[in-house]
């Protein structure tokens, strides 16, 4: 968006005494310094090309990055005596590297490196960098990488840039003055490009997930990884979306351009969309080129927690490797194995968590190596360590669905993290947990009796005054909600539906609320979203005989739910998932006094017997 006007045309000339090659620049390194890489795709490729060839002139040179996106030449076995990597993310070029002990990880929240240079606990001798041209006014861009550039840019005491007319001029807090810089190295070469990842199915189903959670002006941050960008196109019909992000990719036009963007209830920067980084390809970095509607901030700003959490209803969405059933978050390593970073996980969790209306989700596939391995397990792998700890852990989704954990018991953490991890682990997963002392040793007795609902079991309603009913299988971690459903009930609802006036339940009797074999049993609840989870508003339950094939029905609205057609539209629900799974018809038992549920059987459509004894109504329904 921008033309080659907005930089000083006469820029070369004006700053001849500090121009130089690519060779005479990487000469200034010596060895035994510190020299930090520009991150990213702002890697200033030439640079560091220069500076490998010179390995036979050095030795012990301490490379710093957090992630860079070229080749990595430096970090390779012939040359571990010349260099050493330190880097606080491992991308894909240098993770055999350091896999292998060759190079050195610090894991370091991101919000904290700034810090570490500031305060000169990590001196950087040299920082190579890349930026645009100047303008009239001295002035460059770190372009495409802000992040923690800035600070080691500003506290190194040789800083080399490339400065490349290729590289797009963000806006914002994204400026050095020229006089900041000691070497300028001209380059007209492409910025490093990265397609984005082809999405799964199941990865578009977690995306599918978490955008259900996203409100309309909601302040979203993106992670790394497939899954937080899989969520993009599920987002295009949201009102009033802003942005503050570490990280953009090519999937923020799209969403810009839907509309849903327009950053208006950010409570600040309103208006902009806030990153300090972004990874794409040309396309990316032709539409933020001088477009006032970026604002390219230092990490420093981007992931302080304070700045984060003043945001109404941010939404935090960071990736896993891992996650055992108390909720600790691994998302470094695999076992003992360094993997990638902590990065800004923990700044945006933490600063969602306290955000008002804000929500912290951690996004994974529930698998791994071809289905054959359980992301969500009941120990971490040994040697994994914890990114996010069991206490600041909130929402997780895979492609089965949401569990919220955060001021859960250990017992519904597992419950909930079994009820999302994949169908063919649960029931190991389920027998673990009891053996850990995680579950109640009585809920042995129901195992084996949970399976995978149908995903067409799920529907919704929408009531005449807007409010949305939500219908989905009964899930293992609904205990408390329907203890709460259940002593909620008036006397007259639990008679008409128990037949009884008392409000005793027993645990093992809610328990059978819960646990059901969806391959011949159906539970459905009806609920309402709240910021801990859901509230359950009706119950719908069908118990096959199967000797005649014939389904016992009943099902409880809520008293102040009740009269608004919900247990017409649950009961037809049912019906449709009874026919797909081939049974004949409904059977049910009904008191003389329960006028509104003999009006729906009688008014559903179907043949309908009906006979009364001893004041209560026996239905049979074919269907």
């Amino acid at each position: 968006m921008s033309s080659p006007n907005t930089y000083d045309p006469d820029w070369q000339k004006k700053y001849s005494d500090m121009i130089a090659t690519p060779y005479q620049a990487a000469a200034k390194i010596k060895p035994g310094q510190r020299v930090f890489i520009g991150t990213a795709c702002a890697e200033p490729v030439l640079l560091v090309k220069a500076l490998t060839e010179r390995s036979a002139e050095l030795a012990d040179v301490e490379i710093i990055q957090l992630l860079t996106k070229g080749d990595a030449p430096y970090a390779s076995l012939s040359l571990a005596d010349c260099f050493t990597v330190n880097s606080f993310f491992i991308g894909a070029n240098i993770r055999e590297h350091i896999q292998q002990g060759l190079g050195n990880y610090t894991p370091t929240l991101l919000s904290d490196i700034p810090k570490l240079f500031n305060s000169g606990q990590l001196p950087i001798d040299v920082a190579l960098i890349q930026v645009t041209p100047p303008d009239e006014r001295g002035k460059v861009s770190l372009g495409v990488s802000v992040d923690i550039i800035k600070s080691a840019a500003e506290n190194a005491s040789l800083v080399i840039a490339q400065v490349n007319p290729m590289m797009p001029k963000t806006l914002g807090d994204s400026f050095l003055d020229i006089y900041d810089l000691d070497l300028l190295v001209p380059a007209a070469t492409p910025i490093i490009e990265r397609e984005s990842t082809p999405v799964s199915e199941d990865t578009r189903r977690i995306g599918e997930h978490i955008a259900a959670l996203i409100e309309d002006g909601s302040t979203i941050e993106f992670g790394i990884g497939r899954i937080p960008h899989a969520l993009v196109e599920f987002l295009h019909n949201k009102k009033d979306l802003g942005i503050h992000t570490e990280m953009l990719t090519d999937s923020i036009i799209d969403l810009v351009e839907s509309g849903a963007v327009t950053g208006n209830r950010k409570s600040t920067d309103k208006g902009r969309i806030v990153a300090s980084f972004c990874m794409g390809t040309q396309r990316l970095y032709d539409y933020i080129d001088n477009n006032p509607l970026f604002c390219f901030r230092p990490t420093e700003y981007v992931n302080d927690i304070h700045i984060i959490g003043r945001q109404h209803k941010m939404v935090s969405i960071n990736m896993a490797l891992e996650i055992d059933l108390t909720g600790q978050v691994c998302a470094d390593s695999l076992g003992s194995l360094f993997y990638s970073g902590i990065g800004g996980q923990v700044d945006f969790n933490r600063g969602a968590a306290r955000s008002i209306g804000g929500k912290a989700i951690i996004a994974m596939e529930s698998t791994a190596k071809e289905k054959t391995i359980s992301r969500i397990v009941t120990r971490l792998t040994p040697g994994a360590g914890v990114v996010t700890t069991r206490g600041e852990v909130h929402y997780v989704a895979t492609e089965y669905g949401i569990a919220y954990l955060h001021g859960k018991s250990v017992q519904e953490r597992a419950l909930a993290l079994i009820s999302i991890a994949h169908p063919s682990f649960r029931e190991q997963l389920f027998k673990e947990a009891i053996e850990a002392r995680y579950l109640r040793q009585d809920l042995g007795e129901v195992e084996g009796r949970f399976m995978i609902a149908s995903k067409e079991m799920n529907t919704t309603m929408l009531l005449e005054d807007g409010t949305q009913i939500n219908f989905r299988p009964v899930h293992l971690t609904d205990e408390p909600r329907m203890r709460d459903i259940l002593y909620a009930l008036s006397q007259e609802t639990l008679y008409y539906r128990f037949m009884t006036h008392s409000q005793r339940f027993g645990h093992k009797q809610i328990q059978n609320f819960v646990y059901i074999d969806h391959r011949k049993d159906a539970a459905i609840v009806g609920t309402l979203p709240e910021v801990h989870g859901e509230e359950i508003i009706a119950i719908g339950r069908y118990y096959l005989d199967e000797k005649t094939n014939r389904a016992e029905v009943a099902f409880i609205v809520r008293d102040e739910w009740q009269n608004k057609q919900i247990g017409t539209f649950l009961f037809r629900h049912l019906v449709t998932i009874a026919k797909k799974n081939g049974i004949g018809g409904f059977s049910a038992e009904v008191l003389r006094e329960n006028k509104r549920m003999q009006a729906i059987f009688l008014h559903c459509g179907f043949t309908v017997k009906s006979s009364l004894e001893e004041d209560v109504y026996s239905f049979q329904i074919d269907f």
